[in-house]
């Protein structure tokens, strides 16, 4: 029979056994038959051909499935050589120092040469399956089941295909192949690569520019969303006007684009930063922004994706969808951060109240599976995993992390960076075998440049107006240097190429794919490539370690310097990090840390004589055993200004206003004060031996880098 032709073409998959009792799809059968979508093979009317026919087509069964597991193989294993290629031209480059082109660059152009083999020098094999006639239908169905000869065969939804198309079905099918879910992204690659950005998260440098952070990546994303869609908007009329746009493309879908593409890339951004060794409050600022300005975009799409108006025109602007978008956008941002937050606490109070830590392969492999099922759990509930399990990761580093053994330190931190590393590779090496093998690309040159004018514009108006109005309020201002980079830093990757790939079944939503893949090219290549260069011009320090606070009378670091407090070494409390924060540290220092982990200071002695029996259940007998609670390896070292004793050398700084030889004192009593003459000789001293600090009743080490 041959296809209709104002009928949608199927490709269907391959035949299955006979089926059994239990599938649902059973009811719909009458439905089927009784359609038209019945299909009755002729048999012969000899009960021994029959039976002939009957295990020849058992044995072609056989052979196709054969032929099909060989085929995804072969898939998977040219991904691994790709992978493997790209490691080894790593160590090469590392090697001699090349520093043009990054990781990520690289395994996008092995996977575009990959690409171009797999769609031109591919051959398609003799035959097709017969074309069937569905007249009668007005939609396709995702999957049909078909009685051929008493026979139930079960066929599956591959997508259309257009006419021009049907004769090279084969070789559809080989690039499908290669061709991954796009849930695959979000339920496999995206986890370990965002939970590693949380969970390798530097607090410190983090949380003393929080303030900063949170407007840049919630602020700044929705300025950049708007910015883009409108502008986008404009474009999608001209294309109109000049009769190059096709099909329908509305206000919605401009914003959709506009939200997909804020996404700055944090792999990227961690990978190029980390690498060079920028200055560590540069890195806070662009890390910071970029993983949760991911989080808000990932959210503000699927709220654009939610906005119904009611009426007949469901794209025209209505402010009761609208406000209830704003709804859904705070309800799925923070019911996925409690969820979030929640598995990391409850992970921590396994961790604790159990002996995992006698056996650290059960340890590890808990700490694991937690931490991943925090995305599904996320994703079933209707919220967003990535939100989930970027402050799962941030929990779990700052509460389970002090539970854990030793090894299971190391096991954990090693394998979600292995993973991170080859998920991330992994996608970046599928970006560049997408540009050849996705098979619905729709190039636009004009929606395709508008698109790169409109990003640039967003960038600059989600930069510059917000570092004005943050240096408002700031004693040490975000400098123009560093306003510069953080413009030229917005790379476009793994987030905005999930977010595009995961649905493709529209005009528009196609054009928004092949447009997100160009940028994405062009963010990683050229972009990514100059970091080093637009580094050295802009005069920003880099080879900083990061786990150090640079010399207080570099520029450089000034500039970034939090306003609050003037600090020694940087390990006192920053303005940037708000007063309400601060408060949550206090709470988060004398009640949760005792409750979840096995350091801080005894709940006998911070919760209320009434609760002393509830404080022994909960205190951990660690507390008792040592002198000094357990230190975290990755503390944010952020001090409350009350109660605080600093003792340097032969100095002491208190909170009670004196100063000596052996005593020097200075008041904490508020956030303009100026500096006291304890604290100059202080910061003169800096540099040399440790510092001691010492707040309510809990001491910390810090040893500081010697300069002399």
């Amino acid at each position: 029979m041959e296809p209709d032709g104002d009928a949608a073409r199927l490709g269907l998959g391959r035949a299955a056994q006979t089926l059994p009792p239990r599938l649902l799809l059973l009811p719909l059968l009458p439905l089927l038959l009784g359609r038209g979508l019945r299909v009755v093979a002729a048999a012969s009317s000899s009960g021994a051909a029959a039976e002939d026919s009957s295990a020849m087509e058992e044995l072609a069964t056989e052979k196709e499935a054969e032929e099909s597991h060989r085929q995804d193989s072969v898939s998977l294993l040219t991904f691994i050589l790709l992978l493997t290629l790209t490691i080894l031209t790593i160590w090469l480059f590392k090697h001699r120092r090349v520093r043009f082109l990054h990781e990520t660059g690289l395994a996008m152009i092995y996977g575009l040469i990959v690409g171009v083999i797999l769609r031109y020098g591919t051959p398609a094999t003799s035959g097709h399956d017969k074309s069937l006639s569905c007249t009668q239908e007005d939609r396709a169905f995702s999957t049909l089941l078909v009685n051929v000869s008493g026979k139930f065969f079960e066929y599956t939804l591959k997508g259309e295909i257009s006419p021009g198309k049907i004769n090279s079905v084969e070789q559809n099918d080989m690039l499908r192949k290669v061709t991954f879910d796009p849930e695959v992204f979000f339920n496999i690659l995206l986890p370990p690569i965002i939970f590693h950005a949380g969970y390798s998260l530097k607090k410190r440098h983090f949380f003393r520019n929080l303030g900063s952070i949170l407007a840049y990546a919630f602020l700044g994303t929705a300025v950049s969303c708007f910015i883009i869609g409108n502008l986008m908007y404009g474009v999608v009329k001209l294309m109109k006007i000049v009769g190059q746009l096709s099909d329908k493309f509305y206000y919605t879908d401009c914003l959709f684009f506009g939200a997909i593409i804020s996404a700055t890339d944090p792999v990227t951004v961690l990978a190029i930063f980390n690498e060079l060794h920028a200055d560590v409050d540069l890195y806070a600022l662009l890390f910071g922004e970029s993983v949760l300005n991911d989080a808000v975009a990932i959210v503000l799409s699927s709220s654009i994706v939610a906005y119904q108006p009611a009426g007949l025109n469901t794209h025209a602007f209505d402010a009761a969808a609208f406000f209830k978008s704003v709804g859904i956008f705070l309800g799925i941002f923070s019911g996925s951060f409690t969820m979030g937050a929640v598995t990391g606490v409850v992970t921590a109070l396994v961790t604790k109240f159990t002996k995992l830590h006698c056996f650290p392969l059960l340890e590890t492999a808990l700490f694991f599976l937690m931490s991943w099922s925090t995305f599904l759990l996320a994703e079933a509930c209707g919220f967003t995993g990535v939100v989930a399990v970027l402050f799962c990761g941030i929990t779990q580093a700052h509460y389970t992390y002090n539970n854990l053994s030793v090894e299971s330190r190391s096991r954990t931190k090693q394998l979600f960076e292995v993973l991170h590393f080859l998920a991330e590779n992994f996608i970046f090496s599928y970006m560049g075998l997408a540009l050849f093998t996705f098979q619905k690309h729709v190039f636009s040159p004009v929606f395709i440049i508008g698109a790169f004018v409109a990003i640039f514009l967003g960038r600059a108006a989600h930069v510059y107006p917000l570092s004005f109005f943050l240096n408002l309020g700031r004693r040490h201002k975000i400098g123009w240097n560093f306003q510069h980079m953080m413009m030229f830093s917005g790379l476009r990757g793994a987030m905005a190429f999930a977010l595009a790939i995961r649905d493709t079944a529209s005009y528009a939503r196609q054009m928004m794919f092949t447009t997100t893949l160009l940028i994405v090219f062009f963010t990683v290549w050229i972009v990514g490539g100059g970091t080093t260069p637009m580094l050295s011009w802009l005069n920003i320090r880099v080879g900083v370690d990061p786990d150090q606070d640079p010399p207080p009378n570099n520029d450089s670091f000034q500039v970034l310097q939090g306003d609050g407090p003037d600090s020694a070494g940087g390990n006192r409390t920053k303005q940037e990090s708000a007063w309400l924060f601060r408060l949550w540290y206090s709470f988060d220092h004398n009640y949760l840390k005792p409750i979840l982990t096995h350091s801080g200071p005894p709940l006998t002695t911070t919760l209320p004589a009434w609760c002393g029996l509830l404080a022994r259940c909960l205190t951990s007998p660690q507390v008792y055993d040592n002198q000094e609670p357990l230190r975290e390896e990755d503390s944010d070292f952020i001090l409350t200004e009350g109660d605080l004793t600093l003792t340097y050398g032969d100095s002491t700084v208190t909170a009670n206003g004196s100063s000596g030889s052996h005593t020097a004192s200075t008041s904490l009593e508020g956030s303009r004060r100026t500096k006291s003459s304890s604290e100059e000789v202080l910061e003169r001293d800096l540099g040399m031996g440790d510092q001691k600090v010492s707040s309510r009743g809990t001491r910390l080490v810090f040893p500081l880098e010697d300069n002399a």
